[in-house]
C-alpha cells in the first residue's frame, strides 16, 4: 500500500472514529449507547485491520486474531488494540523470508495508518508454550476471535488451548493476581480517584469471573452463569446493570479525557460528571453525585465477586463436598468458611444476621463467609428496616461484636461489604461514598472511619506493638476498649451535613449509647471523645507547648486522665487513617510531648517554670559531660539566652546548641551544624548567625530550592545580637540517607547565607491536581496574645512549593521578627502557625498591608 493510500486512509479511520465518539457523547448516557459504541468501535478497528491485511501478503495459512479486551469485539475508545498473528508450525521452515517480510509490512502499513496495536506473532506450538509459563498470555489467548485466515488453524488454536487449560492452576493464578491487584489500590473500591478498570469493584473483577468461567467451560455470559446454577437470575440482572454503568462511565471517562485514562481523577470527575447531565446543587458538586453511584456500583459489583468467585471455586476444586462442621443450629463451618444452615435463615430469624459476625469472631479458624451466606445476606438487605434496628436483641448483639477480643476490624470491614453496617446504622448509611474535599483525607468518609477503627483495635494487640510501642504501652492499660471503637464510628459520621461535625456526631453518639444501654460515665466519654476529637491535634499542632498556661488550659477541657488518655489513642489512630502523608515522627511526637504535659497538670503538679528550666539545664549538663565536654563548656551561649529559649527546647537540644557554638559565639559568619533528627526522621538543623531582618526569609528559601520540607521552627534572638534558629526538616525528594545530607546541608546553607542582595523570588513549583481541582480559599488571622506582647499569625492554605519562602519574604520586608514557627502539612493543605513581634503590627493601616501581602502570596497563581 502506497505512502498516499495509507495517509488517506489514516484521515479516514481518524474521522471515523472521532465522528462514533461524538455521537456517543452528544446522546443520552445510557448503558446501550455506551455497548453500541464499543461494539462500533470494534468494528471499525476490524475493518481497517482486515483492509491492510488483505494488501500485505501475508504468508499463506496465517491467521489474525483480536485478543484481549478487543477479542471480546467490544473496544474502549482508548484502549488497546491487540492482536496476535498465529502461523501454522510448519509455516517458518517453509517460507521463512516472506513471513518476515509480510509481518513487517503489516504491522507498519498499521501503525502509518493509525492504528496503535500491540502485536505478537507465534506458531501454534508457541501459543500453547507462552501461555503455559504466563497465565496473563494465557488470559488474552482465551477471548481470542479470528478476524481474517483459515478458520481451521483457528479452531484448532482453540481445541489445543482448551486442552491445554487446567481450571483449578488458571483458578488460582487469577485469584491471586486478583489479590495482588487489590493490595496495589489499598483494598477499597473507595479511593477518592478509583481506576474503574482495575481498583476493587472495577470492570476487571467482573472480567476475571468470565474468565475463570470460560476456562472451566461453565459460561461466556451471566446468563449462562445464571443457568449453570453459579448465580441467581436476581443476580444475573444485578452484575449486567452494574457492569453497564461501569462500562458507561469508562467510555465517557475516554471520551472526555482525549486518552486512555481509567482512573477518575479529580481533575476530570466534574467534566464526565456534567457529561452525564449532572449540576451542582444544594451545596453538592456534580463530581460528589457522579462517584456516589459509582461507589455504590462498585461496592454492588465487590459483593457480588466474592458469592461467584466462591461458588465458582466450590464448582471448579469440589469444595461444596467439604465436610460441614455444625457451630450452632444456625451456622456451619465448610472449608474454613462460615455457612448458613439453609438459604431461608434471615427471613426467619432476622436475628441471625448479626449473629453471623459475632459468630465470625468467636470461632477459630473462620476466614471469611460462604457464597451462601454473602448471597443470603446480600438477599437479606430489605429485612433490616426500623423495625430491625430497634430490637433489643439485635442491640444486644451489635454491643457483643463491639465488646468481643478480637475480630472488630475484619468484622467491620465485612459490615460494610455487606450493607448490614449501613443498614443497621442508619447514620453511617449517609457517609457511605462519601467523598471529602480537605486536600487530606484520601479515602471516602465511611472507609476513612473504618481505617480509624482499625488502627484503634491495633493498639490492643500485641502483635502490632512495635508500631506505636507508646500508645500500645497506653492501650494495655485501658480498660473497655470498645468505647473507643464506638468513638472511632461516630467520630466523623456527621461529615457532609454543614455545621460542625464534632458537635453534630456528639449528637449521634448520645443516641447510639442511650439505645445500646452504656452507663453514664461511659456515654460522657463517648461524647466527649467525638466532640473533641480535632483538639488534641490542634493544640499539639498549632500553640505553644512551652507556655504554662497554654497546657493548662488544655488540661482542664481534659478532665481527667482516663479522658486525655482516650483521646490522645483515637487522635494518633485518626490522623493515621487519613492519609500516608498526613503522618510524620514530628508530628507523633508534638502529640505525645502534648499528652505528658497535659498528663503531668491533671496529676496535679503546679507549674513551676524555674524548676523545669533547671531541671533541664542540669539534664544538659550531664550530656554535654558523657560526650566529653569541658566543665562550664554551655556558659558563653547560655548567659546570652533568654528563659524562653530553655522553655522551648529539650536538654538534648541544649546540649548540641552549646557544645556547637561555645567557640563561635562573636562569630562574623554564619555557623549551621546539621544531624539526624532525635525522632527518627529527617534532618535537624541549627543555625547561629548575626541577626538581620531577611535571615528567617533566606534559610526558607534555601530549605524550598533544596527539596526539603520545613516541620518546625524554632527562632530566637540572643542578648547579643545573634539569630539561634533551629530547624525540622525533611526531604522526600532527596533518595539519601540522612547522614548524607548532614555535610550538603552544612556547606551549602552556610554559603547561601554568607551572600548578599535581594531574596529571590520564590519558585513557583507546580500545583497537585487535587489543589486544582479542590481550591482552598486561603485564610489569613493575624491577632494579638494574651498579653498583648506578641501576636499569633495562622495561615491556612493549599500546599505548593515555595509557600513558606513566600510568607517568610512578606515578613523580612516588613521587619516582623519571628520567634516560633508550627508548620502544619495535612496532606495538600498546610496550617500553619507564626509568633510574631514588629512595630509595624501596632499600626492598624500596615497590619492591613501585612495580611493583603500575604493573602497574595499564599494564594494560588491565576
Amino acid at each position: 500500500m502506497s505512502a498516499v493510500d495509507l495517509a488517506e486512509l489514516r484521515r479516514e479511520f481518524k474521522s471515523g472514529k472521532q465522528a462514533l465518539i461524538t455521537g456517543f457523547m452528544q446522546a443520552r448516557p445510557t448503558v446501550t449507547a455506551a455497548k453500541t459504541l464499543l461494539r462500533q468501535l470494534a468494528r471499525h478497528v476490524d475493518a481497517q485491520l482486515l483492509q491492510l491485511w488483505n494488501d500485505a501478503s501475508m504468508p499463506e495459512g496465517a491467521c489474525l486474531l483480536a485478543v484481549g479486551g478487543f477479542g471480546r469485539g467490544e473496544l474502549f475508545p482508548y484502549s488497546d488494540v491487540d492482536v496476535l498473528v498465529l502461523l501454522p508450525d510448519e509455516v517458518e521452515a517453509h517460507q521463512p523470508g516472506a513471513v518476515k517480510n509480510g509481518l513487517e509490512a503489516f504491522i507498519t502499513a498499521c501503525w502509518d495508518s493509525g492504528l496503535e496495536i500491540g502485536s505478537s506473532v507465534r506458531t501454534l506450538t508457541e501459543c500453547l508454550t507462552e501461555a503455559a509459563g504466563d497465565v496473563t498470555v494465557k488470559t488474552a489467548m482465551l477471548e481470542a476471535r479470528l478476524l481474517a485466515g483459515p478458520k481451521t488453524l483457528f479452531k484448532q488454536f482453540e481445541r489445543a488451548l482448551q486442552e491445554a487449560m487446567d481450571p483449578k492452576a488458571f483458578l488460582r493464578a487469577k485469584t491471586l493476581e486478583k489479590a495482588q491487584r487489590h493490595t496495589k489500590y489499598e483494598e477499597t473500591p473507595y479511593s477518592l480517584e478509583p481506576n474503574c478498570k482495575e481498583s476493587p469493584g472495577g470492570l476487571r473483577d467482573l472480567q476475571l469471573l468470565i474468565w475463570i468461567a470460560r476456562a472451566a467451560g461453565l459460561g461466556k455470559t451471566w446468563p449462562q452463569l445464571a443457568a449453570k446454577g453459579l448465580i441467581t437470575p436476581f443476580e444475573s440482572r444485578q452484575l449486567q446493570r452494574n457492569e453497564g454503568l461501569l462500562t458507561l462511565i469508562r467510555a465517557r471517562l475516554h471520551a472526555v479525557a482525549g486518552r486512555r485514562e481509567d482512573r477518575l481523577v479529580f481533575d476530570l470527575q466534574t467534566a464526565v460528571a456534567e457529561s452525564f447531565g449532572y449540576k451542582a446543587s444544594g451545596g453538592q458538586r456534580a463530581s460528589e453525585m457522579l462517584m456516589r453511584r459509582y461507589y455504590w456500583a462498585a461496592k454492588a459489583v465487590s459483593q457480588l465477586n466474592q458469592v461467584l468467585l466462591l461458588n465458582l471455586e466450590e464448582r471448579i476444586n469440589g469444595s461444596q463436598q467439604a465436610h460441614l462442621r455444625p457451630i450452632n443450629p444456625r451456622f456451619l463451618e465448610r472449608a474454613g468458611m462460615l455457612e448458613v444452615v439453609d438459604d431461608e435463615l434471615y427471613e426467619r430469624e432476622p436475628h441471625a444476621i448479626l449473629e453471623t459476625f459475632l459468630i465470625y469472631q468467636q470461632t477459630p479458624g473462620i476466614k471469611g463467609f460462604s457464597a451462601r451466606t454473602l448471597r443470603a445476606l446480600y438477599n437479606a438487605r430489605e429485612l433490616m428496616d426500623a423495625a430491625w434496628r430497634r430490637d433489643p436483641a439485635n442491640r444486644a448483639l451489635f454491643m457483643q461484636i463491639l465488646q468481643q477480643k478480637e475480630g472488630q476490624t475484619h468484622a467491620f470491614r465485612l459490615m460494610n461489604q455487606t450493607s448490614v453496617l449501613g443498614r443497621y446504622l442508619w447514620v453511617f448509611r449517609r457517609i457511605v461514598g462519601q467523598m471529602q474535599h480537605d486536600l487530606f483525607h484520601v479515602y471516602t468518609v465511611d472507609q476513612h472511619i473504618l481505617m480509624v477503627l482499625r488502627n484503634v483495635r491495633r493498639f490492643f494487640i500485641p502483635e502490632h506493638a512495635h508500631e506505636y510501642p507508646f500508645c500500645s504501652q497506653l492501650a494495655s492499660q485501658f480498660e473497655r476498649p470498645h468505647l473507643l471503637y464506638i468513638a472511632a464510628l461516630f467520630h466523623d459520621v456527621a461529615k457532609g451535613r454543614g455545621g460542625d461535625h464534632s458537635d453534630l456526631g456528639a449528637v449521634e453518639a448520645r443516641r447510639f449509647c442511650r439505645q445500646h444501654g452504656l452507663d453514664k460515665a461511659d456515654t460522657e466519654l463517648v461524647i466527649f471523645l467525638v466532640q473533641h476529637h480535632l483538639t488534641l491535634s490542634r493544640v499539639a499542632q498549632k500553640e505553644d507547648l512551652s507556655d504554662p498556661e497554654v497546657v493548662q488550659a488544655f488540661a482542664k477541657k481534659m478532665v481527667d486522665a482516663r479522658h486525655l488518655t482516650a483521646l490522645y489513642l483515637l487522635t494518633v489512630a485518626d490522623i493515621r487513617g487519613t492519609s500516608p502523608k498526613v503522618w510524620n515522627a514530628w508530628k507523633g511526637k508534638l502529640l505525645e510531648d502534648l499528652y505528658r504535659l497535659a498528663l503531668r497538670a491533671l496529676g496535679g503538679a503546679k507549674p513551676n517554670f524555674d524548676a523545669d528550666i533547671e531541671a533541664r539545664k542540669q539534664e544538659a549538663r550531664q550530656a554535654l559531660a558523657l560526650l566529653s565536654a569541658l566543665p562550664g563548656t554551655e556558659e558563653p551561649l547560655w548567659k546570652t539566652l533568654e528563659l524562653s529559649y530553655f522553655a522551648r527546647h529539650d536538654a538534648g537540644d541544649l546540649a548540641w546548641h552549646a557544645r556547637a557554638l561555645w567557640r563561635h559565639i562573636e562569630s562574623p559568619v554564619p555557623v549551621v551544624q546539621a544531624r539526624p533528627s532525635p525522632i527518627g526522621e529527617g534532618l535537624q538543623v541549627l543555625v547561629y548567625a548575626p541577626d538581620q531582618p531577611d535571615l528567617f526569609a533566606r534559610i526558607c528559601g534555601y530549605f524550598d530550592g533544596a527539596g526539603f520540607n520545613i516541620l518546625d521552627a524554632k527562632v530566637h534572638t540572643t542578648r547579643n545580637g545573634y539569630a539561634l534558629d533551629t530547624f525540622q526538616v525533611i526531604s522526600p525528594e532527596l533518595d539519601l540517607d540522612q547522614r548524607d545530607l548532614v555535610p550538603l546541608v552544612e556547606s551549602k546553607l552556610s554559603q547561601i547565607l554568607k551572600e548578599q542582595g535581594p531574596l529571590p523570588e520564590p519558585r513557583r513549583g507546580r500545583l497537585s491536581r487535587r489543589v486544582k481541582s479542590f481550591p482552598f480559599t486561603p485564610r489569613i488571622a493575624l491577632r494579638p496574645d494574651e498579653k498583648a506582647q506578641r501576636w499569633l499569625l495562622s495561615i491556612s492554605t493549599s500546599d505548593r512549593a515555595g509557600l513558606l519562602y513566600a510568607i517568610a519574604r512578606v515578613l523580612a520586608r516588613h521587619r516582623i521578627n519571628l520567634q516560633l514557627a508550627k508548620i502544619s502539612t495535612l496532606g495538600e493543605r498546610v496550617e500553619d502557625t507564626f509568633l510574631v513581634d514588629g512595630a509595624s503590627l501596632q499600626q492598624n493601616k500596615l497590619q492591613l498591608q501585612i495580611e493583603s501581602e500575604l493573602l497574595d502570596a499564599v494564594s494560588i497563581p491565576g
